[in-house]
């Protein structure tokens, strides 16, 4: 399983049309009717791709009003598209040895309650995935739970434990398919940024 959701990433973007779409996205995020005209192409087909890109964690949205706009999430892109380089290596056990720093802690601390459960979902991203991969630091890699046993775990820190998962899904801490969950390898993990200017995992 580890293996074939790295497949998908390469073959999400291993297309000439998607490619097209995050170059034109690295200048700056565009609603899909920007796309579709810079790219001569009609709306129906960029949505078919912006949602393959999408799955894997690279575009995200935004809306404006009644629009939305797609955003490229570079560091994402750079860092998923290196992960290959990293299966069997030991650097991302010493990655994670690194991240026992005050930043992780700090953020650890204020959000989380003295008999562990969860103040408030954060809204900053960095923020946001320090937690996520907080609540989920128990469970274990190559199992796969049912949706009523994950939303129970969730459930011991926070009652929303809808937004939760889905957020765990759409942030690829968690990967999802006919009801079933299962955590993504490590390498697909969004990146955390602290203040040594160091990439790590968490």
């Amino acid at each position: 399983m580890q293996l074939d959701k790295l497949v998908n990433y390469h073959k999400a973007v291993g297309d000439p049309t998607r490619i097209r779409i995050i170059s034109l996205l690295k200048k700056g995020p565009l609603h899909g009717q920007a796309i579709a005209y810079k790219l001569g192409l009609q709306p129906s087909t960029i949505t078919h791709h912006i949602s393959k890109l999408r799955n894997v964690g690279i575009i995200y949205p935004r809306r404006q009003g009644n629009i939305i706009y797609f955003y490229l999430d570079l560091e994402r892109l750079e860092y998923n598209s290196k992960a290959i380089l990293s299966i069997g290596e030991d650097s991302m056990e010493n990655q994670e040895n690194h991240l026992q720093d005050k930043d992780k802690l700090s953020i650890v601390k204020n959000f989380i309650n003295s008999d562990g459960s969860l103040k408030i979902i954060p809204s900053q991203r960095k923020k946001k995935n320090v937690i996520l991969a907080y609540l989920i630091r128990d469970l274990q890699h190559g199992k796969t739970y049912q949706e009523k046993e994950l939303n129970e775990h969730i459930k011991k820190y926070h009652e929303d434990y809808a937004t939760i998962r889905r957020e765990l899904i759409m942030q690829h801490f968690m990967y999802r398919q006919n009801g079933e969950y299962e955590l993504n390898p490590k390498e697909m993990w969004p990146v955390i940024f602290y203040n040594e200017g160091k990439n790590v995992l968490f």
